[in-house]
């Protein structure tokens, strides 16, 4: 029986994952300079000891109401093909073994493109966790904001 193991957060109370050999580091709020135009999911840039990371906030990227301005994100560092990206996330949980028994498919009901991104769930005791799949999660649409324009000159 396959054992899988995922770094786990939250986001507006719901429990998300990705695995473990994804992520590079987690670390408390960083300062986080804007990017003029850039798509909406997209919260900034920051400075990850001298490496320019790109941050992307995942209650925005999956269609879940935004922060209240005095919450302040944690960041999930993982490592894509195209290097590290910054996962912003409300809070972050353990390090959780599944077994694949315990895999289902994504719901039906995931609205908009959480359907998109989120692999499947795995039944826990108390709750469920979202495996999302990091490579569709980084993928932003250039049709998002006003990025269309500017590609299509």
């Amino acid at each position: 029986m396959a054992e899988r193991q995922f770094c786990t957060f939250y986001l507006d109370g719901f429990l998300f994952g990705i695995e473990v050999q994804q992520v590079q580091e987690v670390i408390r709020h960083q300062a986080m300079i804007r990017v003029p135009l850039a798509p909406k999911p997209i919260g900034g840039l920051i400075n990850l000891r001298g490496q320019i990371v790109t941050a992307i906030d995942l209650r925005v990227r999956l269609g879940l109401p935004e922060r209240k301005c005095d919450e302040l994100p944690m960041n999930v560092v993982a490592r894509s093909q195209d290097g590290a990206v910054s996962l912003l996330v409300d809070d972050i949980g353990d390090v959780v073994e599944v077994s694949e028994k315990a895999f289902e498919p994504p719901p039906r009901t995931l609205p908009g493109e959480a359907g998109e991104l989120v692999g499947g769930v795995y039944k826990l005791k108390d709750r469920l966790l979202h495996s999302l799949l990091l490579d569709r999660v980084i993928r932003m649409p250039l049709e998002d904001e006003g990025l269309a324009r500017w590609s299509k000159t």
